[in-house]
């Protein structure tokens, strides 16, 4: 059973039909959509700011999701996916998005819809992704233009693949 963890009187709340592995841990303001997935070691700490969670979200294993102390929420839309060992800190994700493994996305941060951010790349602080952009690096920068094959073959196939995963650990809860 995952912790989930009560804190200065917040207790996180979850939609319908959302998997969370054994060695997640949510603690506090923390809101999730219905479909959601937590896996394995993922961290979502809403003590020091609130956390929103959209629906069809996969925080995949190793994540933490953090925001700054009465400053910088987090805001996270619908179909997104968080790879192993991203941090997501303080920031505004919109729908349709795909964070690549070990990326880091700072404070005030903005990732538009329909975006990339390539496994290892750092999103500065108050950084804008804009709608439709694959960015890279260290700090990140626009390298493309995410078309129709990227969004439909590598964004929503992950976010729904992810729901089917979730599926076969329920299976055998």
């Amino acid at each position: 059973m995952a912790l989930i963890k009560e804190i200065n009187g917040s207790r996180p709340v979850f939609g319908s039909d959302c998997f969370l592995a054994e060695t997640a841990t949510v603690i506090g303001d923390v809101i999730t959509g219905d479909h959601c997935s937590i896996w394995f070691n993922a961290v979502i700490r809403g003590d020091v700011h609130y956390i929103r969670i959209g629906h069809n979200v996969n925080i995949q294993d190793g994540v933490v999701i953090h925001g700054t102390w009465k400053k910088s929420p987090v805001n996270i839309g619908n179909n997104v996916s968080i790879a192993h060992n991203a941090i997501v800190h303080g920031c505004t994700i919109h729908d349709n998005v795909l964070i690549g493994m070990g990326s880091i996305i700072m404070d005030d941060a903005i990732l538009e819809s329909n975006t990339v951010i390539a496994s290892g790349a750092v999103v500065t602080k108050g950084t804008r992704v804009p709608e439709g952009s694959v960015y890279a690096g260290l700090p990140a920068k626009k390298i493309k233009t995410a078309g129709k094959d990227l969004i439909k073959g590598e964004v929503e196939r992950i976010a729904h693949a992810y729901k089917t995963y979730a599926g076969w650990y329920k299976e055998d809860q």
